[in-house]
């Protein structure tokens, strides 16, 4: 956005895993959970920041005075954020846009009156962002908000993690390997589907062997990333060609796994759109997507094949097919890296974004 003529301030929390990028073009300034300790993702840490919380929003209330919009890509505690958000009068007297980006939808299992209280949040703002026209849709559907306050703008392609200087280090995966390695990234939750990843690598079906799948020898699965779940009995099930890294993967690590990736996979359950997603577009990574959330809109410009989610035989039967076939993969990773230059760019984002400002 500060390369688009717009001058921001990011408000944000240090980051609990390590160093990030200095900011370029844009100012940011560390207010949220500055005395939270503890391991990330503990009680104690949670403790501290649950804390600290609205006096920080409040902080942050003081803060935003001087600003033209204010936009919101995340609230952590909603039901006490609604009450905590900035004024929308700004210094001249006039009307300041609160805009939240919707990364989350909506409650994945809500509770009685969990929606109706999502739909009072959103009424808060003058303006949703979602990153899908399948989010719009549920919005629209599920919570009845008015059309013309959701409005799509798609997530950008994360380019800054391929883009390094000629000559920059990268990390090697500590694992090596002749054979062609589907990549599995991100945060190890319940819906990301990695049962059903390793169901179709193993072969499902029947008990007979004329009924049952071929499992993937001729390649290795990487699953990578910090589990939020138990995983103990996946890896114990898992074949020997499937790899387990469990931990945070840094910035320098990560150019490393999907620089050595043939495909990446992401077999969800349930999303509306994902950061690993337009990671693997930044890389031109060819990518196989189940049919959930905004996924389909990706698999539409060629770059992602897509199979139903949760069905271990479809994804298995298409993991054979485009493993033994280089040219389709180099076909979709071509139509990768046409979408990350063209409709996810973040030139044409930042344009879309500055446009919803001026439009407000």
């Amino acid at each position: 956005m500060g390369y688009a003529g717009a001058e921001v301030q990011l408000i944000t929390s240090r980051f609990a895993y390590g160093t990030v990028a200095p900011p370029d073009r844009y100012a940011r300034r560390e207010l949220f959970y500055r005395y939270a300790f503890g391991t990330p993702g503990g009680r104690v840490r949670m403790a501290c920041k649950l804390a600290q919380h609205v006096p920080d929003m409040l902080r942050y209330r003081r803060v935003a005075r001087t600003a033209d919009v204010v936009h919101f890509q995340w609230l952590a505690v909603q039901h006490l954020d609604a009450h905590l958000l900035p004024s929308t009068r700004s210094p001249t007297g006039g009307h300041r846009p609160l805009v939240l980006t919707a990364h989350d939808l909506l409650p994945r299992e809500p509770r009685p009156g969990q929606l109706a209280a999502q739909r009072r949040l959103y009424e808060r703002f003058d303006a949703i962002v979602v990153h899908s026209e399948h989010g719009r849709a549920r919005l629209l559907a599920d919570v009845g908000l008015a059309p013309e306050r959701v409005h799509v703008i798609p997530h950008g392609v994360l380019a800054h993690l391929a883009d390094r200087p000629a000559g920059a280090q990268v990390t090697a995966p500590p694992r090596q390997t002749d054979k062609p390695v589907v990549l599995c990234f991100g945060l190890m939750r319940p819906y990301k589907g990695i049962e059903v990843l390793l169901d179709a690598w193993r072969g499902v079906g029947g008990e007979t062997g004329a009924e049952r799948e071929a499992p993937i020898e001729d390649a290795e699965l990487w699953v990578v990333g910090m589990p939020r779940m138990d995983i103990e009995a996946l890896r114990d099930a898992a074949p020997a060609n499937v790899r387990f890294v469990t931990r945070f993967v840094g910035d320098d690590e990560l150019a490393g796994y999907f620089e050595r990736a043939d495909l990446v996979v992401l077999p969800y359950l349930q999303a509306d759109q994902s950061g690993v997603l337009f990671t693997a577009l930044a890389f031109g990574k060819p990518l196989l997507l189940s049919d959930v959330g905004g996924f389909p809109e990706i698999a539409a410009t060629g770059a992602a094949r897509m199979v139903p989610s949760g069905d271990p035989r479809a994804l298995g039967r298409t993991l054979r097919e485009l493993l033994a076939d280089p040219v389709a993969l180099a076909r979709i990773a071509e139509r990768a890296r046409d979408a990350a230059s063209g409709p996810y760019s973040w030139d044409r984002i930042a344009a879309r974004t500055l446009a919803l400002y001026r439009s407000l």
